[in-house]
C-alpha cells in the first residue's frame, strides 16, 4: 500500500510518473469493472481511459490515498452507466416480483468454479446492469431506480429475473459438466 500512498501524493501534484504508476496499479481491475457493465472490451477500454482522465483532472477532490481506489471505482461505474445510457437502448419490463418464482435456495449449492466473465458476457444487458448495481455496488432499489430513471418495481423485477437467469445458466453449466464426465 505504500506504493499507492506515494503515487497518490505524486499524482495530486500532477506528476506524470505518479499518475502512470496509479494507472498501472489499478487499470486491470477497473477495466474488469467497466467490462462487467458494458460487455465489450473496446468500449470498456474507452470508459477506462475517460475515467482515468476524469480522475486525474479532479484528483484534488479525493482527500485520502486510502479512499482513492474506491473513488476511482465510483468514477468507472458512473462512466459505464453514462455510456450505457448514451449508446444502448435497454428495455425493462415491469413485472411484480411476487409473480416470479424464488430461486434463492439454488444459490447456496452453486459456488464452485464460477466464470464471472462468461456469465457477464452472456447475461442480458438490463439484467447485468441491475445485478451489478445491486450486488457489487450495494445500491438499494430506490437508488437504482433514480440512477437509471426507472421505477423501483422495475429494478426489483429485473434483479429477480437476473437471479432466475443466473440460476438457469449455472444449472445448464452444471448439467453440461456432468454430461461431459
Amino acid at each position: 500500500m505504500r506504493n499507492l500512498e506515494e503515487n497518490f501524493k505524486l499524482a495530486k501534484k500532477h506528476d506524470r510518473k505518479g499518475q502512470k504508476a496509479l494507472y498501472d496499479l489499478l487499470s486491470a481491475k477497473m477495466l474488469a469493472i467497466a467490462n462487467s457493465y458494458v460487455n465489450n472490451l473496446h468500449d470498456a477500454e474507452d470508459i477506462l481511459m475517460n475515467s482515468f482522465f476524469t480522475c486525474f483532472s479532479k484528483i484534488d477532490e479525493c482527500r485520502e490515498w486510502k479512499s482513492f481506489p474506491f473513488w476511482l471505482r465510483k468514477i468507472v461505474v458512473n462512466n459505464s452507466i453514462s455510456f450505457i445510457r448514451k449508446n444502448k437502448n435497454i428495455l425493462y419490463s415491469d413485472v411484480e416480483v411476487s409473480e416470479l418464482e424464488s430461486t434463492d435456495d439454488y444459490w447456496e449449492d452453486e459456488t464452485e468454479e464460477i466464470d464471472m466473465e462468461e456469465i457477464f458476457s452472456k447475461m442480458p444487458d438490463g439484467y447485468r446492469l441491475i445485478f451489478n448495481l445491486y450486488v457489487f455496488e450495494d445500491k438499494k432499489h430506490h437508488e437504482i431506480a433514480e440512477i437509471l430513471n426507472i421505477s423501483e418495481g422495475t429494478s426489483k423485477s429485473q434483479l429477480s429475473k437476473s437471479k432466475k437467469w443466473l440460476t438457469g445458466f449455472l444449472k445448464q453449466k452444471k448439467d453440461e459438466k456432468q454430461y461431459a464426465e
